[in-house]
């Protein structure tokens, strides 16, 4: 019997291949920002649907590992406030395409029983913009209880020459610093990620990442408060350098939260 044998290059080959393959594919979920602007007058509607309806829908999803995480958010504040979205709703999939493809937003078959008109909400609101990321980092605080203690979110949205080096230095420089200091309760934000922006880019987008800053209130949300006696770290400006103008910051309020265990 003739055994063939793989050129040491070509083995070479496939094997840095399937290294270059492997983490993709175990980082392949897609995060989806969706704007939402709601009319004053139908907000109390709108949250009661969602809440009542839509969450148990995003729910049965998470339970079939279709998504990951589900969470409704209310601007707080804001300006020209008639014409720019107030809610955002924030959808992660392990995999985009086939979550789509099986209809995992058909709330009918979560609610056989009760007419669509009376949960559907994109008749009574606008979809002003859908983004699609890619999350990086994650860390929160020691002994933090999210359900109780993730209230409030800050939306930082960063615009540089270069998306992933500043990802990576927000991961080699700002994560490991705060991580610390959430832990001494130097501050009061209690946890924080960062998301590099897949689409859209370019042209009148102003931003190509977005960090997020989770506190348990408005007032910790607004003023971020920390120990006169934290020493950052002394390269900290460097992040600060890669940013081509100040980064819009938003806060919004926890409203409704599903995610897998």
């Amino acid at each position: 019997m003739k055994i063939s044998i793989l050129p040491y290059t070509k083995m070479l080959y496939c094997i840095l291949l399937i290294a270059l393959l492997l983490p993709l594919r175990q980082q392949a979920q897609i995060t989806s920002y969706q704007y939402r602007h709601v009319p004053a007058n139908k907000v109390d509607e709108f949250i009661k649907r969602e809440t009542t309806y839509w969450s148990k829908v995003a729910q049965k999803a998470v339970d079939a590992k279709k998504m990951s995480f589900w969470a409704l958010l209310e601007k707080v504040g804001g300006y020209d406030l008639p014409n720019s979205s107030n809610y955002l709703f924030i959808n992660t999939f392990p995999n985009i395409d086939s979550a789509w493809s099986s209809g995992v937003f058909d709330i009918t078959k979560v609610f056989p029983a009760v007419p669509y008109s009376q949960m559907e909400t994109g008749s009574f609101t606008t979809v002003t913009s859908q983004l699609f990321l890619h999350d990086e980092d994650w860390v929160e605080a020691k002994a933090v209880n999210p359900a109780k203690d993730f209230n409030y979110v800050v939306m930082n949205y960063h615009l540089s020459n270069d998306a992933q080096s500043f990802i990576n230095a927000e991961k080699n420089i700002w994560k490991p610093f705060l991580q610390t200091a959430m832990d001494k309760k130097q501050t009061q934000q209690l946890g924080w990620g960062n998301a590099i922006v897949l689409s859209p880019t370019g042209g009148n987008v102003q931003f190509n990442t977005v960090s997020y800053d989770l506190f348990r209130t408005l007032q910790d949300a607004l003023l971020t408060p920390w120990d006169p006696a934290t020493v950052f770290p002394d390269n900290l400006q460097l992040i600060g350098n890669m940013r081509k103008q100040e980064s819009a910051r938003v806060i919004y309020r926890v409203v409704k939260v599903v995610a897998a265990n």
